[in-house]
């Protein structure tokens, strides 16, 4: 599966997408593109929300569907990252036909079910099944471990604060998780993907300072198409340079803050003046 959402001018603001589904018979025409797509490549099937009526407002004119990616009218292109490998793609959709049997709730509902689905993908980022010293965190303390002459006062007092902020963080993912099971999402997760982008960030860094010179070695720039998508990778400078990606997939930092300010803290929402606006009369 793969998540048909980004299109090159709904990034941020997803709910301005312009990928358009237009009813014919018992199906729908999907003509638009996606981008930042994950693993759409190996994908079979996609969740794609498209818009169904340009004459509603931006959130309101949306639905969600099960997209067949092996249908003649899909065009996956791979886009390169700083790490030299293509996980990510950018998706073409031209006369893409999908039965009404594969909408997911009613047609003009897909942002609620979109949302939904955003905040489970935050969870699964962020808040991801690991062992204690998993993740980016496990790396760096074996390299503590094996390498006691690149040790230092301020790099043990750096990792040890590393440790327990990415310790409380893979508690936290177990709680959230446990709120998924129990089919109860919510912008929680927000919170967690944007600790865990801020950690992995912070972990890489530290990482690469202990190395010196040798966390400046990248081995291998040749195009690949990874299956599945992997944060710690193969060395500490991969790791470095993925690391950058996690605040912005899956959400940017800056829109998770403000998901969690409004959301979770409750406080005044940024002023909004398209919000009751057709969406075919905003400017784009």
């Amino acid at each position: 599966w793969c998540q048909l959402f980004s299109e090159p001018g709904a990034g941020s603001d997803l709910a301005a997408l312009a990928t358009r589904a237009v009813r014919d018979g018992d199906d729908w025409v999907i003509d638009g593109q996606k981008v930042w797509t994950s693993s759409a490549h190996v994908a079979r099937w996609a969740i794609l929300i498209a818009r169904t009526d340009p004459d509603l407002p931006k959130h309101r004119g949306i639905s969600y569907f099960i997209c067949d990616m092996a249908d003649p009218g899909v065009d996956v292109r791979p886009l390169r990252q700083i790490t030299g490998e293509a996980e990510f793609n950018e998706v073409f959709l031209s006369g893409v036909r999908i039965p009404d049997s594969h909408r997911l709730g009613p047609v003009g509902d897909g942002w609620k079910v979109a949302q939904t689905t955003l905040m489970n993908e935050r969870v699964s980022i962020g808040g991801s099944r690991i062992p204690r010293e998993g993740g980016m965190i496990g790396p760096v303390s074996q390299t503590w471990r094996n390498r006691p002459d690149l040790r230092t006062h301020d790099t043990h007092q750096r990792l040890l604060t590393l440790w327990v902020e990415a310790e409380v963080a893979r508690l936290t993912g177990e709680r959230l998780r446990q709120q998924l099971v129990a089919g109860q999402p919510g912008p929680e997760g927000s919170g967690m993907k944007l600790a865990f982008a801020r950690l992995n960030q912070q972990i890489s860094g530290l990482e690469v300072e202990l190395l010196g010179d040798e966390g400046l070695l990248y081995g291998d720039w040749t195009m690949v198409r990874p299956e599945l998508v992997d944060f710690t990778g193969r060395d500490a400078g991969y790791r470095y340079l993925r690391s950058k990606g996690n605040s912005i997939e899956g959400g940017t930092s800056e829109v998770l803050l403000n998901i969690v300010a409004e959301r979770v803290l409750g406080l005044p929402a940024e002023p909004r003046n398209d919000k009751d606006v057709a969406w075919k009369d905003l400017s784009r």
